[in-house]
Formats: structure tokens, C-alpha cells, sequence
């Protein structure tokens, strides 16, 4: 099925159509279940000492909050998972609609990097905000990851290492692809 999704080749697919659906899943279960709620809160900032970290339990309104935040990272990953292998289906012939939407769906997504790496960054103390060999895992998802994956997207809008059919076409050829399909 994702055979036909000519818009996503090889490093694009990889990482769109696999790997970052699966990263956003993960967190949910990571809330849920193990490491647990609790966990997850704490290591949203790094701590100078990762041994101490706090161990009082959270307010119950945290906990709700934090499972809402895991459903959230799992609909995101199973909306880009399904609509992309959707898409493949539905506009096999059709690469001009294809790139429409997976264009759409990455510009909501870069959206959401720019939002989320600053307000990543700007949360981290200022003591360590520079210092990226004290973060842990969690700040670089929430940074590294999400900067490199909007790189990526630029990268996919520009062109590069793929076929462009919609984003950089001219108008003139767009209305004649349209005609012929």
C-alpha cells in the first residue's frame, strides 16, 4: 500500500511514514504504564543531579493532564500513520494530490516543531539552556529530535531527494497536470 505513495521516497518514508509515528506513540505507554506519569513530569527539565529526583507523588490533576498529553502524542502518530498510508491508497495515480496532502499534514506538523523546540528551549533553566551535555533523553526529543525532523520537512518542501509535483511547481503546469488526470 505505501508502495504507492510516490510524494514519500526512501530517507522521507523512513522517517515519516515509520519512525516518527512510532516516536510519538511511545510516550503514551511511557505515561500509562512505565516509567510511569511521574517519571515523565520530572524529566521534562533536566536535573543537575539525575539521582535526586523528587519523589512525591503528583497531584492527581497532573497525573489526568499527563495521560491526556500521552493520548495527544498517540493521535498525532496515528494520524500521520494512517492519513499518509490513506493517502497512498486513495491517490495511487494521482501524485499531485498526494503531495497536497502529506504537504499539508508536515506544514501542521513544522508548525507544531517551532512551537514545541521554543517552548522546549525557553523552559529549560538558564543555567543549563546552552549546555546540551547535561540535558537527558526526554529534552532531547523534545529539541534535538523535533529540530532535525523540521529540517527534514523543510527539506521535503524544497525538493531535495525527491520529486517535486505541487510545492514549486508553476501554476501553468500544475493546471495541465490537473487536466490530464
Amino acid at each position: 500500500m505505501t508502495d504507492n505513495l510516490q510524494v514519500l521516497p526512501g530517507l522521507y518514508r523512513l522517517l515519516f511514514l515509520y519512525f516518527e509515528p512510532m516516536s510519538a506513540i511511545a510516550p503514551a505507554p511511557m505515561i500509562w504504564i512505565w516509567p510511569g506519569a511521574a517519571w515523565f513530569h520530572y524529566e521534562q527539565i533536566p536535573h543537575p543531579n539525575r539521582l535526586s529526583l523528587p519523589s512525591e507523588s503528583l497531584d492527581p490533576r497532573t497525573v489526568v493532564a499527563l495521560w491526556q498529553l500521552g493520548n495527544c502524542y498517540m493521535l498525532v502518530g496515528f494520524i500521520v500513520s494512517f492519513v499518509f498510508r490513506v493517502t497512498a491508497d486513495a491517490f495511487r495515480d494521482n501524485p499531485v494530490a498526494q503531495e497536497r496532502i502529506v504537504g499539508a499534514i508536515l506544514t501542521a506538523l513544522a508548525i507544531a516543531d517551532v512551537v514545541h523546540v521554543l517552548s522546549s528551549f525557553m523552559g529549560i533553566p538558564p543555567e543549563i539552556r546552552f549546555s546540551i551535555t547535561s540535558w537527558n533523553g526526554i529534552t532531547h526529543g523534545n529539541i534535538t529530535l523535533t529540530t532535525f525532523l523540521f529540517c527534514v520537512r523543510l527539506a521535503w518542501f524544497l525538493g531535495v531527494g525527491r520529486r517535486r509535483f505541487y510545492y514549486g511547481q508553476r501554476r501553468e503546469s500544475l493546471q495541465s497536470k490537473r487536466k490530464s488526470h
